[in-house]
């Protein structure tokens, strides 16, 4: 009976219970799905074909070209300048900005024009190591194959990834962060070891803060340009073929023969030229007639739905309309403000340059540069887009200031809040001060005159 049992107990297959528990790849950051890898971005062949589309249509489309060259001419036309208060920082900043490779008065409104076309911007940078002079590289955006971002912050780009060339290599950038590395988690920064290829500096416009890529600037656009220059070409074939035209001759009493002898003799007359015949010939031109009307309300609609995308009046594009220069002035306010907040971006991306360049100096020289010190603090002077009506300003400030003079004299204000009132009324100016700041500026004149008048009371 025993032995029957082993049997049994030998024959019966045993279970296995598979452990609980996952496998990870070692290079899974460097995977992504094959549909893309976050569906907040375009997938990377429609990311690829919008930036193709984008640069054909602003080569080849007028409305395209105003798109991208209008914004640039309000932004960039009077020039740019990045200031430090540090004379010895400054001279730095100058000597990046004048550098010969670098050139940035003419490579600005290129990067800037390839931002709006292409939605984003990646410039690697090289450090001299002795003095830590700064130039710019550029990645041209068809080659970046995909943007990392931190695990634990999806809206913090930390890496850039480029596509393999023909011998299979590709590149790892590690985005620049004007702080150390600190500010990132574990995963973060053993992510950002990984990518050993140098640094670069990573830009987006129309992007969302769960995606990764930028978007262009024309891409809501491109199926409405395209149709409406269709329409256009049509319009010019229509209108060729409404010019054309053929005689036709009218043989009083000719019967078939006599009629194929005609054409076969007869000549077309040219332009200005003289035609004789008798009463049995009659010439008349004939033009085709296809029945169309007029076109222009249509062009207009198909025109201003593409310029209404991007937030610019028909006016700025010949097409006067009902406009006059009263409701033209209310038009134009949407789209400043538009470009006004591409500006601050500009603006945002040639701070975060300049602070860079300034910190590579500072840890060549071996300088401690306290991120509170506004001596190295780097700001960036872009022009105006509009001229200001200054005149009504500047007589509101004059009442302003007499109205708080009279205030703090009646004890019904304080010296603070009538400084706020003036600083927001000297904004309309175009001068931009903190009111605390301007306040502590107030009573060191002050107290500098107090001491003035004292040293000449002693010398009398």
């Amino acid at each position: 009976m025993a032995s029957k049992a082993k049997t049994q107990a030998a024959e019966k297959p045993e279970k296995f219970v598979e452990a609980a528990g996952s496998s990870i790849d070692p290079d899974e950051d460097q995977w992504r799905p094959l549909t893309g890898n976050n569906d907040r971005d375009l997938e990377p062949i429609k990311q690829d074909r919008m930036q193709k589309l984008a640069k054909f249509l602003w080569e080849s489309n007028l409305i395209a070209d105003r798109i991208i060259e209008l914004p640039l001419a309000f932004m960039l036309s009077d020039g740019v300048r990045l200031k430090v208060p540090d004379e010895e920082a400054q001279a730095v900043i100058e000597k990046f900005w004048y550098d010969p490779i670098n050139n940035m008065d003419l490579a600005l409104e290129e990067f800037a024009r390839e931002l709006a076309l292409f939605g984003e911007q990646c410039y690697p940078v090289f450090v001299n190591q002795v003095n830590g002079h700064v130039r710019l590289g550029y990645l041209d955006p068809a080659e970046i194959d995909d943007v990392i971002t931190d695990p634990d912050n999806k809206r913090q780009p930390i890496g850039i990834k480029t596509k393999k060339d023909g011998k299979g290599n590709y590149r790892r950038y590690r985005i620049i962060i004007n702080a150390d590395e600190s500010v990132f988690g574990a995963r973060a920064r053993r992510k950002r070891k990984t990518f050993t290829d140098g640094e670069c500096f990573y830009f987006r416009i129309r992007g969302l803060a769960s995606g990764a890529r930028g978007r262009s600037d024309l891409l809501p656009q491109m199926d409405w340009l395209d149709a409406y220059d269709q329409f256009l070409f049509g319009e010019l074939d229509r209108n060729q073929g409404l010019r054309a035209f053929m005689w036709d001759v009218l043989i009083k009493g000719a019967d078939e023969s006599e009629v194929q002898k005609k054409a076969k003799s007869i000549q077309v007359p040219r332009s200005g030229g003289v035609r004789v015949h008798n009463e049995s010939e009659v010439w008349t031109p004939q033009a085709p007639d296809m029945n169309a009307a007029d076109t222009t309300q249509s062009a207009r609609l198909f025109r201003n739905h593409a310029l209404g995308g991007a937030t610019i009046p028909e006016h700025w594009f010949g097409g006067g309309g009902d406009v006059n220069r009263s409701t033209a002035g209310e038009m134009d306010e949407p789209t400043f403000k538009i470009l006004a907040a591409r500006q601050r971006r500009l603006k945002y991306m040639l701070e975060v340059i300049g602070t860079f360049v300034i910190r590579m100096w500072a840890d060549a020289q071996g300088k401690r540069i306290d991120e509170s010190d506004r001596e190295y603090w780097v700001t960036c002077e872009l022009p105006e887009m509009v001229q200001r009506d200054t005149t009504k300003y500047a007589a509101a400030m004059q009442q302003v200031v007499s109205s708080c003079v009279a205030a703090m004299n009646a004890q019904l204000m304080t010296r603070e809040v009538a400084i706020e009132i003036i600083v927001a009324t000297a904004r309309r100016l175009g001068v931009d001060k903190e009111p605390a700041q301007l306040l502590k500026d107030v009573e060191k004149m002050i107290a500098a005159r107090k001491t003035d008048d004292a040293d000449v009371d002693l010398e009398v």
